[in-house]
């Protein structure tokens, strides 16, 4: 039996951060990862998806400024995906393993799962932690119970982050972030795309209108938007073409089918019931990341269900650290689930922090919702940028703002300053003193301020 101070098992963005910090402090860490250090953002979402939509994304920027349009030329298809393959390290994580070895965490390999009480079993080894363990499971891509969808060898967000060829054609089942996302990715690279969404429409978490703008988007970028559909079937013929069947009897034909609809949780192999912790679904865990009644035990980032985004995992794991560490830091609902700052790199762009306007209602808040239009200033006159729209809600009971939603070109680092806002509780009228500066789109902020008359 080998022994250390804490085990923590995946290593992922939250173990990552969670087992380095631990040892920055002195502990006897290991980390036991089945897969990849890195997790599936590096080599599988975040990271290669954003890779594969900047490009188009910024050629379509460019070519809407006056001057450059004329110079802009076509995508070069082989150099994407060569760029993409060296941000992923061809699949290889050699490349993360030095920021493990230099705080001096241990790696182990293999699936790692709970034995009992702080203990990790990984094959025939018994790992026994003697402070902690630290569950960073995550989570994986869900498939529906579509007739023949498994038969038909369909992509997840895996196969579309990493193919080595573009298809000439592709269907994209889902409508959320992974499904719009990868639907404009694979359109600008060539691709005919159709996508199939759901009757509750386009990125439904978000406010109405962000669907609406995104939709209209993608269908002038030549995706193929089916609204209001659900696939009912789904049959590839001779491992070449397949064809999905829909709801209204119509049927979509195309080199790959891509499934979106979700995620779920990575709980049923890690041994919680060993410690009498329900093992299905999300795990339930308190604002110090711990699992009620198991003091020794955490879960960070996806695999609590908290908050499925990687700076959350991030910020859950130092949270959990502090705790193993004695140190007072638990996490607040301002920043932790309805609080998280979360972007979609779609065109237009959608960051959005804090509450919807559905939300909002939902809770029971008496918001005033004022919109303004994002590049409806001085510094959206010569931007390239596609209009968008800048929603903020205000709690008319506290003066301060509790949600905001922008939409435009390149809007995803207008969000820090907003999340500031909505985590600090800032009042509005003290928000007024902070200045945009001229000519930039920030100046949102100041046609906020206008609005308020303030």
């Amino acid at each position: 039996m080998l022994s250390f101070d804490v085990v923590v098992i995946g290593a992922g963005p939250g173990g990552e951060v969670a087992a380095g910090r631990l040892a920055e402090a002195g502990l006897d860490v290991a980390i036991v990862e089945a897969d990849k250090v890195g997790g599936e953002c590096s080599y599988y979402a975040c990271i290669p998806s954003k890779a594969l939509i900047r490009p188009g994304a910024l050629l379509a920027e460019a070519s809407r400024v006056p001057g450059a349009a004329a110079a802009v030329g076509s995508l070069d298809v082989p150099a994407v995906l060569r760029r993409r393959d060296e941000l992923i390290g061809d699949l290889d994580d050699s490349g993360q393993l030095p920021w493990l070895t230099d705080r001096g965490v241990q790696l182990i390999r293999g699936w790692g799962r709970l034995a009992g009480e702080k203990q990790v079993a990984v094959g025939d080894e018994i790992l026994e932690a003697r402070l902690a363990v630290v569950l960073a499971g995550g989570t994986r891509p869900a498939l529906p119970p579509i007739d023949g969808l498994a038969e038909a060898k369909p992509w997840t967000n895996r196969e579309a982050t990493t193919s080595d060829t573009v298809p000439e054609s592709l269907i994209v089942i889902g409508g959320g972030v992974v499904g719009v996302e990868m639907s404009q990715a694979y359109r600008s690279l060539g691709a005919r795309v159709t996508l199939v969404v759901g009757g509750r429409g386009l990125l439904p978490r978000e406010e109405d209108f962000v669907g609406a703008e995104v939709g209209r988007s993608l269908a002038e970028q030549g995706v193929e938007v089916r609204t209001g559909r659900r696939a009912t079937a789904v049959r590839r013929a001779d491992d070449t073409r397949v064809t999905v069947t829909l709801d209204d009897g119509s049927t979509v034909t195309a080199d790959e089918v891509l499934v979106a609809v979700g995620r779920e949780p990575q709980a049923d192999d890690l041994g919680l019931a060993s410690v009498g912790v329900e093992s299905r679904g999300y795990v339930t865990v308190d604002e110090r990341m711990r699992i009620p009644d198991v003091h020794w035990l955490y879960v960070v980032g996806d695999l609590n269900g908290r908050a499925l985004f990687t700076h959350m995992a991030k910020y859950q794991a130092a949270i959990a650290a502090d705790d193993i560490l004695g140190r007072d830091m638990v996490a607040t609902h301002l920043a932790d689930g309805l609080g998280s700052p979360r972007v979609i790199f779609t065109e237009p762009q959608v960051a959005a922090v804090g509450h919807t306007t559905a939300t909002a209602e939902a809770a029971g808040l008496r918001v005033r919702v004022v919109d303004v239009p994002t590049d409806g200033n001085a510094g959206g006159a010569y931007a390239g940028g596609v209009g968008g729209t800048s929603r903020f809600l205000i709690d008319e009971e506290r003066d301060v703002l509790v949600g905001v939603t922008i939409t435009g070109t390149a809007v995803a680092d207008f969000l820090h300053a907003a999340t500031i806002a909505i985590v600090g509780e800032v009042p509005v009228r003290r928000l007024r003193h902070a200045v945009p500066a001229f000519p930039t789109r920030s100046e949102i902020w100041l046609y906020l301020f206008n609005a308020l008359g303030i």
